[in-house]
């Protein structure tokens, strides 16, 4: 009734049939004796031709993104386009019918490059994606979503959803609470993850989980993190070990890189990269390897030096090859950049000119003896310029990182049109929290390495665990770990961060008393599917691969949530408002 074809398949085999199409007038053009229209729809677009005086004058209040259906016959195109697939053919209107008209004034121009501001973009984001980029993000997040499905069916891996009303679980973020109506005064959590669900299928005897789960964080926005809710691909296997993951992930993401780009993709087996080793080297535990600089630690070479800035303090060097090039100019910048935006007190640097003498920044605290041994131990080169950090151990490492970044931006080293991946394994399994005391650094049902016997006689702080991470050009893809079966590890682990046996019992209870019936090895891990689709579609905005975002103070500004709700909804959850004046 509506179209007998899209309007990204006619060509000139079709001259001569007549067709119907529907579709969005994106362009309007008024020739005087002619009218052309360029009507789209997901597939292309279709020069559509009004001779007729008649149809002429009823199209006079028709705007650009109607929806219109139009009846006529295809001819063969006078002055062809090869931009777009149809560019060999128009189509003479013999009829057109109105089938949602549009305002005459749009709040932005739809396929246009010109900025707008996001907010607005977000308000009416119905609009927004009719965009040809945007729109094509949201298909190929659909191909990709059931690429992973094919391939993960494939490797024998089974799809079982798990519930979205759940409990709260400490996963490293803020739960999302549901109030419940017919138990007062409780409340259910969105998942943050599906953890214990999927351990507990595993108990349940299935082989092979996976599921495209929605989780939930009450985390703050960023550019590669949606706040409130993203997704992942989940998947959980008994038996399994650390490798046995890794094999599935190396299978499984280059696949699909390799599905829909045509940038160079690593191929398994990935790097592995020890947490340590990321932070000495990178100094972040997601580092980009496309970017060849790397972080040294010169604080050896600094220990007699005169130099007030670097007494007692961790010094970390990143050497730029050939970078004595660069201006005073360029020097300052990073200077202010390290100030400003890495929580830097300041920035050293110096430059090896191509004459062997030394310029700039801190050169005259550069003696030949330390200029002796950044040649021999860091293969400092005539030409080259370098920087310093210096600080505390973790602030230093944490500084250098972001410079390192910031470096290999500005300076274009970067390779090209690449993924690499790279695995960091060996995570700490505590850290220190804010208020000085022993809590977990990552997730709390992994495996600790060395068991209950690290457990009971290591200092908590260099006990390792079975947990990794992926990294793809600098973001985190998925995350995993070899969980903990063993109740009795399991009751020490939380012991150590603080729990009692019994608050592992009231909280994690369901896993608990499983775990006293016959629980296999397993392990599994998540990758991200907001962050997997960012990356393929080179977005450098996660909301511009998701069909409804919410904004970067987490509001939906569409659908205009979150909102005020009436008294009466509230009393059926048994909730009073607290209203306080500022």
């Amino acid at each position: 009734m509506y179209r007998t074809h899209n309007l990204g398949e006619l060509n000139i085999k079709n001259v001569g049939e007549e067709v119907h199409l529907s579709g969005w007038v994106q362009k309007i053009r008024n020739l005087g004796g002619m009218v052309f229209i360029d009507l789209r729809d997901e597939f292309g677009i279709t020069q559509i031709v009004i001779s007729d005086e008649k149809l002429q004058e009823e199209i006079k209040n028709i705007y650009t993104e109607s929806c219109i259906h139009i009846f006529g016959k295809v001819v063969e195109r006078t002055s062809k386009n090869n931009k777009i697939s149809t560019g060999d053919i128009e189509v003479v209107a013999s009829s057109i019918e109105v089938l949602g008209k549009c305002k005459n004034v749009l709040p932005f121009e739809i396929n246009t490059d010109q900025e707008v501001r996001e907010d607005l973009r977000l308000e009416y984001r119905f609009l927004d994606l009719r965009n040809e980029k945007l729109h094509n993000n949201i298909l190929l997040r659909s191909k990709i979503l059931k690429s992973l499905r094919d391939k993960m069916d494939e490797l024998g891996f089974t799809e079982i959803q798990t519930p979205i009303l759940a409990n709260s679980s400490p996963e490293g973020a803020r739960d999302y609470l549901v109030p419940s109506r017919l138990n007062p005064g409780e409340f259910y959590a969105l998942p943050q993850a599906p953890q214990q669900f999927k351990q507990l299928l595993m108990v349940s005897g299935f082989n092979k989980y996976y599921q495209v789960a929605p989780c939930f964080r009450d985390e703050d926005p960023r550019a590669d993190r949606a706040p409130g809710e993203f997704y992942q691909l989940d998947f959980e296997m008994s038996f399994a070990t650390q490798e046995d993951v890794f094999k599935v992930l190396e299978d499984v993401v280059p696949y699909t890189f390799k599905k829909f780009t045509n940038w160079k993709v690593d191929d398994g087996p990935f790097i592995k990269i020890p947490y340590k080793v990321a932070m000495e080297k990178y100094g972040i535990d997601k580092p980009d390897l496309r970017n060849p600089l790397i972080i040294q630690d010169v604080t050896f070479l600094f220990k007699n030096s005169d130099f007030k800035a670097f007494e007692n303090k961790t010094i970390k060097a990143i050497i730029v090859p050939n970078g004595a090039e660069q201006g005073r100019k360029f020097f300052d910048k990073m200077t202010e950049f390290a100030v400003q935006e890495a929580g830097a007190k300041g920035l050293a640097w110096t430059k090896f000119e191509n004459d062997g003498t030394i310029n700039g920044g801190i050169a005259k605290f550069i003696t030949e003896d330390i200029k002796q041994g950044l040649q021999k131990d860091f293969n400092l080169k005539n030409g080259d310029s370098i920087f310093f950090i210096a600080d505390e151990l973790k602030i230093a490492q944490k500084i250098a990182g972001l410079i390192r970044i910031e470096l290999g931006n500005r300076l274009e080293l970067l390779e090209k049109d690449t993924y690499r991946f790279c695995f960091i394994v060996d995570f700490p399994m505590y850290e220190l929290n804010d208020d000085g005391k022993i809590d977990f650094s990552h997730n709390p049902f992994s495996m600790p390495q060395g068991g209950l016997e690290d457990l009971e006689n290591k200092d908590p702080l260099d006990i390792l665990a079975y947990q990794y991470d992926l990294v793809c050009n600098g973001y985190e893809m998925a995350s995993g770990a070899v969980r903990n079966h063993n109740p009795e590890i399991m009751v020490k682990a939380f012991q150590i961060a603080g729990y009692t046996e019994d608050d592992v019992k009231e909280r994690f209870g369901a896993l608990y008393n499983a775990f006293q019936y016959g629980t296999p090895p397993h392990a599994g891990a998540a990758p991200g599917i907001d962050r997997m689709v960012m990356l393929i579609a080179n977005s450098q905005n996660i909301r511009e691969i998701i069909a409804f975002p919410k904004n970067k103070k987490a509001r939906d500004l569409l659908m205009r949530a979150p909102s005020v709700v009436t008294d009466e909804q509230l009393k059926d959850v048994h909730i009073k408002i607290n209203k306080t004046n500022d």
